[in-house]
């Protein structure tokens, strides 16, 4: 019924509402609302035809290979994490070298300022490596509150959603 309704020549893969619009004038079967939803979400030819109604993308902006390590490096936080450690931390600061693909994990609060953020990355990582060149991240909410935003705008770059794909093969 679903072939006859959606992929027939007469149809013309019609969107899920208009095929239920067109189905439910036929005898039905328990749950046909919600099979006809997804029967008509997995019709290839419906896929590869439409064309995304969304916002479109912007320009991809080429980042430039560092030549020494630590010199660009890519930030983020992993949150929601069960409560550990002495200080009962729930979050925790992911920071990877693009050069080295070195990790590094800060444990810290979920509610942490931008301030608490900023001290945080200088006292345990900058202190042993040096300044930053750049850092790349998604600017967290913590990265807008003003007093951290002072010390962290010298360095973080705009919003970079393709560089995320570091994080996903390393975790």
């Amino acid at each position: 019924m679903l072939l006859d309704y959606h992929d027939s020549i007469y149809s013309g893969h019609l969107s899920g509402d208009r095929t239920m619009e067109r189905i439910k004038t036929c005898p039905w079967w328990p749950s046909w609302r919600k099979n006809v939803i997804e029967y008509c979400h997995s019709c290839d030819r419906c896929q590869k035809d439409n064309k995304a109604t969304g916002k479109r993308f912007g320009l991809m902006i080429h980042i430039q290979e560092p030549s020494t390590p630590w010199e660009v490096v890519h930030m983020d936080w992993v949150t929601a994490l069960p409560p550990g450690g002495d200080k009962s931390y729930n979050s925790s600061l992911f920071i990877v070298d693009r050069y080295s693909k070195t990790p590094i994990f800060l444990p810290c609060h979920k509610d942490d300022t931008a301030m608490n953020t900023a001290l945080l990355i200088w006292n345990r990582v900058i202190s042993h490596t040096g300044l930053f060149k750049n850092i790349i991240s998604d600017r967290d909410q913590n990265a807008h509150q003003p007093y951290g935003l002072i010390y962290i705008s010298f360095w973080v770059k705009n919003y970079h959603s393709q560089q995320h794909i570091i994080h996903k093969q390393l975790g």
